[in-house]
């Protein structure tokens, strides 16, 4: 088979950049190691900035995102006693949107086939070749039998543990990457949220997050060791400690219910340099991870994917390569930034195991100044949704 691009991965950025392609009239094919199924069932997280949702309008794919989804002008960050929000409309004039990424999947693999978007499921073994070549390749086995695909460019949305990074050479890459001693313990359940924004919880026995997936479904998280068991934790005993550390007011407004799904989940701030080589190019978590703590991780990928079809949308319309060469400082700009506020963040509202009561005090002082400065505010209100492209 040959294409234009070969897209490696299924996941919102792989059919994003997939997407934009063919609405340029670019023959595009993607391969996805998974089943269709699999691929709908990986529950993620679903706060979407203006660059993520203007894709999907862009795509005429947004309607049913803005009929379901939830708008929202602001978030709150608590020491376990006051909510301080953060108003982020009034600060950015923005807003950002509450939609499952598992719902927005939905929606670009549906409209797929009919706008000639070929998806390859279950597509085993991928491997790449000759990427710093004229003629880059990937192979694939399928049905017992092995496939090729030429295509004249490469594109890795396949994720941290994918084969597209691995196909960069040593020799010209870097990655930096910074593991944290601890992980989010999830929650998921069928009953309303406390709130209707978001709240991020610094409380002394750690970190905790309330956060929904729709007006009927809620999603928690509290913070866990890394060597935590799940079979420690009944549902009782998460929503009790959700209790303590949102604090009485959220508390009370919590309803409890039995969960459809729970996980922990390892904190990592991973990014890999550089994101081209060749004819080969990384988008998403293929080249970076952030904590999940600053609603991030998604909206980089299509932060990437924007940065990315518009160079190749420039090479095959105009012969302009250009920005293919400048792909990866433009999109790694941007990532740094995000990186450093989710880094930030996580810092700011999770207990670390050497912390003392000095590192505490200062968590509160900072929480402190932010609850009474704009300034402050603002910062973070900037950051949260969305650095300009």
């Amino acid at each position: 088979m040959k294409t234009q691009i070969a897209i490696v991965g299924a996941g919102p950025a792989g059919l994003l950049l997939g997407h934009l392609l063919r609405a340029e009239g670019i023959d595009a094919v993607i391969v996805e190691r998974a089943s269709a199924d699999y691929v709908l069932g990986r529950i993620r997280a679903g706060v979407l900035e203006r660059t993520t949702t203007r894709l999907l309008d862009r795509l005429g794919l947004g309607a049913r995102m803005h009929a379901e989804g939830l708008p929202h002008d602001g978030f709150h960050l608590t020491d376990g006693e006051r909510l301080i929000r953060i108003d982020i409309a009034a600060l950015t004039g923005r807003q950002v949107v509450v939609y499952g990424q598992t719902e927005l999947t939905r929606d670009l693999m549906e409209a797929a086939p009919g706008r000639g978007l070929h998806i390859i499921y279950e597509a085993a073994d991928v491997a790449l070749f000759d990427v710093d070549s004229d003629a880059p390749y990937l192979t694939y086995s399928k049905g017992g039998r092995s496939h090729r695909i030429d295509a004249a460019f490469i594109c890795g949305c396949d994720g941290f543990h994918g084969p597209s990074r691995k196909a960069m050479p040593a020799a010209v890459a870097a990655s930096f990457e910074k593991l944290y001693p601890f992980g989010w313990l999830g929650i998921l359940s069928d009953v309303p949220p406390c709130n209707h924004e978001l709240i991020y919880a610094n409380h002394e026995r750690g970190f905790a997050l309330a956060s929904m997936r729709s007006a009927t479904r809620s999603r928690y998280y509290v913070q866990v060791p890394l060597n935590e068991k799940l079979d420690n934790w009944p549902d009782d005993r998460i929503w009790d400690e959700l209790a303590i550390r949102l604090g009485p007011e959220t508390a009370a407004q919590m309803t409890r219910g039995p969960a459809l799904e729970k996980s922990i989940a390892p904190l990592r701030s991973f990014v890999f340099e550089p994101m081209r080589h060749g004819r080969l190019m990384l988008a998403g978590d293929s080249a970076h991870i952030v904590p999940p703590t600053g609603a991030k991780g998604l909206n980089l990928a299509a932060s990437d994917v924007h940065y990315l079809s518009e160079a190749l949308i420039r090479h095959f319309r105009h012969g302009d390569s250009d920005a293919i060469a400048g792909y990866s400082k433009k999109a790694l700009a941007r990532i740094w930034k995000s990186e450093r506020f989710s880094w930030q963040l996580t810092r700011l509202m999770h207990r670390f195991p050497d912390n003392d009561a000095f590192d505490r005090r200062m968590q509160l002082a900072d929480l402190d100044y932010i609850a009474s400065s704009v300034a402050a505010q603002t910062v973070i209100a900037e950051n949260y949704v969305g650095l300009p492209l």
